[in-house]
C-alpha cells in the first residue's frame, strides 16, 4: 500500500519518540541496576572491615624477648604480648604461659610458648651475656732475671686496680716469654675483644757483691755510729765493756 506524504510523515515521528523513549528506558534501567550493584558492593565492603576490626581487636600476638643473663624471667604474660591492649581481659585471663624451656643461667636463644584454648603461639627469648664496663688497660714492663718465674696472675701486669668483673673477663697470654734465656719478649692481655701489648726484659744475673763484715755489733737498743755503738736513749751511755747501753752516770755538784 503506498502512503501518502502525510501519513510518511506521521508514520516516521511516532517511530522516533517510540526510539527515543526505549532509548531513555533503558539508560533507567541500566542506572538503577548500576544502582543496586553498588549499594551491595558498599555493604559487603563495610562488612568485611567490620570482620577485620573485631579480629583484630583480639588477635594474639607474641613478643621476641631479650634478657640478660641470670636476671628472672618475668611472670606476667602481659610482658610476652604485643597490642596487649587490643585484647579483651577475659581473653588474657585464658592465655597460658610456658617458659619452661629457658635456661636463664647459660646464653642462648630459647622458645616459649602461649596456650589459647587449642592454638600455641611460640615466641623467642634471647639470654645474653652480661654487658661488661668499658675499661682501658695500661701494661707494665715487667724485669725478671734468667730462671726467675713469671707470675700468671693478669693483676701484676696491669698499672692500678680492676674490678672482679673485669678480672673474670681477661684472657692473659705469657705463652712468648721465654724466662730461661735472655731476652726481650711479650706478652698479651686481651678484654671485650681489645688486645694490649706489653714487654718482658729477661736478664742474667750481674755479680754478687757481699759486703764487709763489720767489727762491731751494736745491741738492739743502739745504733752503729762510725765504728761505735750510740745508745738510742740520750740518757744512757754505751758501754764498750759490758757492750749494752748504762744510764749514765751522774755528775757529783760540790757546794
Amino acid at each position: 500500500m503506498k502512503l501518502s506524504k502525510k501519513q510518511t510523515r506521521i508514520f516516521s515521528t511516532t517511530l522516533a519518540a517510540f526510539s527515543i523513549f526505549m532509548i531513555g528506558s533503558g539508560l533507567v534501567l541500566n542506572a538503577k541496576n548500576e544502582q543496586i550493584v553498588h549499594t551491595k558492593y558498599t555493604v559487603s565492603v563495610e562488612k568485611n572491615k567490620i570482620a577485620e576490626a573485631q579480629a583484630k581487636t583480639d588477635e594474639i600476638k607474641v613478643k621476641n624477648i631479650e634478657i640478660e643473663i641470670n636476671n628472672p624471667i618475668s611472670v606476667n604474660i602481659k610482658d610476652f604480648l604485643d597490642d596487649v591492649e587490643k585484647l579483651k581481659e577475659s581473653t588474657i585471663k585464658a592465655l597460658k604461659l610456658d617458659t619452661s624451656l629457658v635456661n636463664i643461667n647459660q646464653a642462648g636463644t630459647y622458645k616459649y610458648t602461649i596456650t589459647y584454648g587449642k592454638k600455641k603461639y611460640i615466641g623467642e627469648i634471647k639470654v645474653k651475656e652480661k654487658e661488661l664496663p668499658n675499661v682501658t688497660l695500661t701494661l707494665k714492663s715487667i724485669k725478671l732475671k734468667t730462671k726467675e718465674s713469671l707470675s700468671s696472675n693478669p693483676r701484676t701486669f696491669i698499672e692500678g686496680e680492676i674490678s672482679d668483673e673485669v678480672y673474670n673477663n681477661l684472657t692473659l697470654d705469657i705463652s712468648k716469654v721465654d724466662t730461661q734465656n735472655q731476652g726481650d719478649y711479650t706478652y698479651y692481655i686481651i678484654y671485650k675483644g681489645v688486645t694490649y701489648q706489653g714487654k718482658v726484659e729477661v736478664r742474667d744475673p750481674g755479680p754478687t757483691i757481699i759486703a764487709p763484715e763489720t767489727t762491731t755489733t751494736c745491741p738492739d737498743d743502739a745504733k752503729l755510729d762510725g765504728s761505735t755503738c750510740k745508745c738510742n736513749d740520750t740518757n744512757k751511755e754505751y758501754s764498750k765493756d759490758e757492750k749494752k747501753c748504762i744510764e749514765k752516770k751522774k755528775e757529783e755538784v760540790t757546794e
